[in-house]
């Protein structure tokens, strides 16, 4: 029973799924000119189809949320049209997809972003460390600190990529809070220094995360948007003084409002422990994500700790995923140097089953 949970369906929110197999969203830099998603896009998440739920790479909700060189928008139309292109090849397959948007904040160099832009931030502390430019590695650059007044208008930045990727055909929508990302600068005690609203106490730093939430189930209702989150993660330079009271308050503050999922990184802390966090403070449907099995997530799906398992890296390599579990098929590895490489290779270049065999 165990090995077999996880090909159940499953509702979460407003989704129904074929199974409870979910493909985790992967920056794979494949974008085109304009970061306008291109016909390999189409190809590698039609490969894929059969995962119960695709959720896409990090996606732009604005020119001021790029942070990565060849990274995907949803903010013009050229881009909504080629993303429609990609959930109308899912959809033919009989899979659902929803559309992560991630705004990077201060992670992010003004060589990868388009003239005119900037990077933002709850405060203007620059984050340590560097990001990959076509020209070279590059330092991060310093942020602009959001005024009070200039948060509404970041905030319906996300309401209008959640309006944009309907209309490009997604069945719904995650907000990218994690890996120190706009959302988690303003979560954490060590980028969030504010001593307004949206600064200070816990209940304060998670404010904006939680009108941007908001915003977001304005447009395409709750059982449409799911949020992902990794407490106590320290990618890209975030920290805070206390995960268990931040992430705890924001769980209890977004439980009630009926969300799709709470999409949940579960990693090793010393800190704390994120999955039980989530169980004292999430009322919702919950899709656990690190380092799983086939085994290991059904064990999870049976024992209803879970009700949806996420697998990144095993989707690169095995784009049939869901038929090699089914069949006990070994499962194929990837080669790490063409993760964030443009063209084919490491792509779309990955063999199903049946191809494998004609071969």
């Amino acid at each position: 029973m165990t090995m077999t949970a996880l090909f159940d369906s499953v509702i979460l929110g407003d989704l129904t799924l074929a199974n409870r197999i979910v493909m985790a969203p992967m920056t794979r830099s494949r974008a085109g000119d304009g970061d306008v998603p291109t016909d390999l896009m189409i190809e590698y998440y039609r490969q894929r189809a059969s995962a119960g739920l695709i959720i896409t790479e990090g996606t732009q909700p604005s020119a001021n949320g790029k942070g990565y060189m060849r990274t995907p928008g949803i903010h013009s139309e050229a881009q909504i049209a080629g993303w429609r292109r990609v959930t109308d090849a899912v959809h033919a397959q009989g899979g659902r997809i929803v559309l992560q948007i991630m705004h990077c904040g201060r992670i992010g160099s003004h060589l990868n972003k388009a003239p005119g832009t900037r990077s933002i931030a709850p405060s203007a502390i620059q984050a340590r460390g560097e990001i990959v430019t076509e020209t070279g590695m590059a330092p991060f650059d310093e942020p602009h600190a959001l005024t009070l007044s200039e948060i509404p208008g970041v905030i319906e930045e996300f309401a209008q990529a959640t309006r944009n990727a309907l209309t490009a055909g997604f069945d719904g929508v995650e907000l990218h809070c994690t890996s120190g990302y706009l959302p988690a600068q303003f979560l954490s005690s060590g980028s969030n220094h504010r001593t307004d609203a949206y600064g200070g106490a816990a209940a304060n730093r998670i404010r904006f995360v939680v009108e941007a939430i908001e915003a977001m189930t304005g447009v395409a209702g709750a059982g449409c948007v799911g949020f992902r989150i990794c407490p106590g993660n320290p990618f890209n330079d975030i920290w805070d003084e206390d995960p268990a009271d931040t992430y705890g308050s924001l769980l209890d503050a977004l439980s009630p409002l009926g969300l799709s999922y709470l999409h949940l990184i579960d990693v090793e802390n010393p800190q704390l422990s994120s999955l039980d966090l989530a169980i004292r403070h999430w009322r919702g449907p919950l899709i656990l994500n690190e380092g799983m099995t086939q085994e290991r997530g059904g064990d999870l799906v049976v024992r209803h700790v879970a009700d949806a398992i996420s697998f990144g890296r095993p989707f690169i390599g095995n784009p049939d995923l869901v038929e090699r579990f089914r069949s006990g098929a070994e499962l194929a590895g990837f080669d790490p140097a063409t993760l964030y490489t443009p063209g084919r290779a490491g792509y779309t270049d990955y063999p199903a089953l049946d191809a494998e065999g004609a071969q």
